[in-house]
């Protein structure tokens, strides 16, 4: 093949990939349309091909020099997107995949939290009406814990066991968001609905033992700080194993088997950012909530974590 040939044929794809590069190379890759970034890295691999055709046909110098930059100006932005460091990675799944997955996922997520608001409901009124009850529906092991510092006027939280507490607490909720997640498959979702009714039995039947015992404000002024981002965490957790489960009884048009590898990778983003989730509720909860604050304090500590995760989940990463 001639060059001038060559060059007719090959340049209306050279002149795209230009076209491209400037909108990359001002505002970054993440910025082109879907369709665009295929086709960006469809044109790089021609450009390389002509790249090498030029070179082994020896074609003009001025041609292949400048085919040589059009092929390193691409190779930066198709290669150097994925070896960036990995807080710009981190950045994307917090500023942009996470949020968009939760509002996608929102009807499993939601499902999870009326479950938790009926169980917790239900715990608190057969405990309220009658605290024998505790007996029933707590874990026999933590109420002589619970009534023991009821009733000790001394108890106090030390605070050198912040960090300590902390890091048992954060293993502890990603256990439980663990098993909400992955019994989702295993138990096709009936598993992390147990998890879920539990958790919300917990938290009721505390509750009223606390507001039996004359501290209910207290207390929930005392978990409001690190529940906003605890509780919301489970409620996430287990909306990522119901949509495993609902990979196997509703694929759609899908295989099941692909229904579950497509429902896997956007429960594994859930189950991802839950983590990220606990991490902070485990660092308020050992730091700041054990404190004695004023309860009006750590009760608008709470409310400014709600606002927060309210205004994350519903507009953060969101596109014009």
């Amino acid at each position: 093949m001639l060059q001038a040939t060559f060059v007719e044929r090959r340049k209306p794809g050279w002149d795209r990939l230009e076209n491209l590069l400037k909108i990359v190379e001002r505002r970054g890759l993440r910025k082109l349309a879907p369709e665009d970034i295929v086709e960006f890295g469809r044109l790089y691999r021609w450009v390389t091909s002509d790249l090498a055709f030029a070179d082994g046909r020896n074609f003009d110098p001025g041609l292949q020099a400048y085919l040589h930059r059009l092929t390193a100006r691409a190779h930066a932005h198709v290669y150097g997107n994925a070896a960036d460091g990995g807080w710009q990675r981190v950045f994307a799944f917090v500023t942009d995949y996470f949020p968009n997955e939760v509002r996608r996922s929102k009807w499993y997520i939601l499902t999870c939290a009326a479950l938790t608001i009926v169980a917790a409901a239900l715990s608190y009124w057969l405990v309220a009406g009658n605290p024998v009850n505790a007996y029933v529906v707590l874990p026999g092991e933590m109420l002589h814990t619970i009534h023991k510092s009821l009733h000790d006027s001394n108890f106090a939280f030390p605070r050198d066991l912040g960090p300590l507490m902390s890091t048992a607490i954060i293993e502890n909720n990603i256990r439980v968001a663990v098993f909400a997640f992955g019994l989702g498959i295993v138990t096709l979702g009936t598993g992390t609905v147990w998890v879920i009714l539990q958790n919300g039995i917990m938290l009721g039947g505390y509750g009223a033992l606390f507001t039996n015992a004359g501290f209910g404000y207290d207390y929930w002024a005392t978990i409001a700080p690190h529940g906003v981002f605890e509780l919301t965490a489970i409620q996430v957790a287990g909306g990522a194993g119901l949509l495993l489960a609902a990979a196997v009884f509703n694929p759609g048009r899908l295989r099941r088997v692909d229904a579950l590898t497509r429902n896997a990778r956007r429960a594994g983003t859930l189950a991802l950012g839950v983590c990220l989730m606990l991490v902070c509720a485990g660092i308020i909860e050992g730091n700041f909530s054990p404190q004695r604050f004023p309860a009006d304090l750590r009760l608008a500590m709470g409310a400014v974590c709600a606002v927060v995760l309210v205004w994350y989940f519903g507009f953060v990463g969101r596109k014009s």
